[in-house]
């Protein structure tokens, strides 16, 4: 599975039956919950990274994956998007891109 799959599904699960599916049951909590829920995941997975757990640091990242894109979805953001800042940043150093930060 591809990030862009997993977007995918993601977005197809909008309109599902929030009792049959998780994804559904956190778009229809809104943007805030889902805000919430990714800042949890993340939290996680720095405890497994600063624990050196390698195996639950990879589940971890996985739900931290998941809940991004979820996130991403509550507010209408699409992978695409995000890849496209990606590539635009690919063009200078990341010190460069970061002093031209406001």
């Amino acid at each position: 599975m591809t990030l862009q799959d997993l977007f995918e599904t993601i977005e197809a699960r909008r309109s599902a039956d929030p009792e049959s599916s998780w994804t559904a049951q956190l778009l229809a909590k809104g943007p805030e919950k889902c805000a919430e829920k990714f800042g949890e995941e993340a939290v996680e997975a720095i405890i497994e990274a600063v624990k050196g757990d390698r195996d639950a640091l990879t589940s971890e990242a996985a739900d931290v994956l998941y809940h991004l894109m979820v996130m991403l979805a509550a507010r209408d953001v699409t992978l695409d998007a995000v890849l496209a800042e990606l590539a635009a940043r690919q063009k200078q150093s990341g010190l460069e891109e970061k002093a031209t930060r406001g």
